[in-house]
Order: structure tokens, then C-alpha cells, then sequence
């Protein structure tokens, strides 16, 4: 989950987690609470077994209120889900997201929800990697 004040990208790695894709954005209407519920049918439709929450760091790796935001999302979902939960550094995933678009030469005029669902599989890449000790 690539955390956002009004959108959250989701994606999802292979059964191997060894590749990341993008899968959906979840939208949050302003004033109303964020989509858990059909967060909780996605999670149970894909079989996902654990869940990566992108902590939003700012620059100097310091945490504020998106970052207190993204713990507690982080916490109900694990508590709602009944699936571990993990945070994870996601400073910058929405800039390198924009610049694969840019250097693929598409625009991201009124696709802002597949841009989010990018950043998250770009997260949950560096994340998997990270894991088996490929970080890059």
C-alpha cells in the first residue's frame, strides 16, 4: 500500500514474491473514512497473505503526521485483517513512478490513481528485494 491523504495504491507481488504489479488505487472521499472495506475484499479475493504499508518518511528519514497517519492505518488493518503488517520507507516511490512514465514517454494527465498503484509496486518491489538481499 503506497499511503496517500487521497488515494492509496495497492499492488501485489506473484506467489513466489518475487515480482510486484500494480493492482488497484483506493480512493479517499473527503470528510469520509478510508475504503477498509473494500480494502478487506480485495485482501480476501487475491489471497494475500501479509500486507506492506508505505510509512511516509520525510527527506531526512523523520516521521510527522502522514507517517503517524500511515501507523495507524497500518495497525486497523492488521487488526481488521487478521494479517501481518508491515511498514516500509516509501519516500520518493511516487517521484521514481512518475519519472518510469516520463522516460517510457506517457503523460500522466488524468491517471493519478494508476500513477499511485505504480508507486505502491515500486515500494513493494524494493521491499521484496530487500528481503532476499537485492536491495538496489
Amino acid at each position: 500500500m503506497d499511503w496517500g491523504a487521497r488515494r492509496i495504491g495497492l499492488a501485489l507481488s506473484d506467489e513466489t514474491q518475487t515480482i510486484a504489479q500494480p493492482l488497484t488505487t483506493l480512493t479517499r472521499r473527503a470528510g469520509r473514512r478510508f475504503p477498509m472495506s473494500r480494502l478487506l475484499v480485495l485482501l480476501e479475493e487475491r489471497g494475500v497473505a501479509g500486507v506492506i504499508v508505505g510509512l511516509p518518511l520525510d527527506a531526512a528519514g523523520s516521521e510527522g503526521e502522514a507517517a503517524a497517519a500511515a501507523r495507524a492505518l497500518a495497525a486497523d488493518v492488521a487488526r481488521r485483517s487478521g494479517r501481518p503488517v508491515a511498514l516500509w520507507d516509501e519516500r520518493f516511490t511516487t517521484a521514481r513512478a512518475l519519472q518510469s512514465v516520463r522516460e517510457m514517454g506517457g503523460t500522466t494527465r488524468g491517471r493519478k490513481g494508476d500513477l499511485d498503484a505504480l508507486a505502491a509496486a515500486l515500494l513493494l518491489q524494493h521491499y521484496l528485494d530487500a528481503r532476499r538481499g537485492g536491495a538496489t
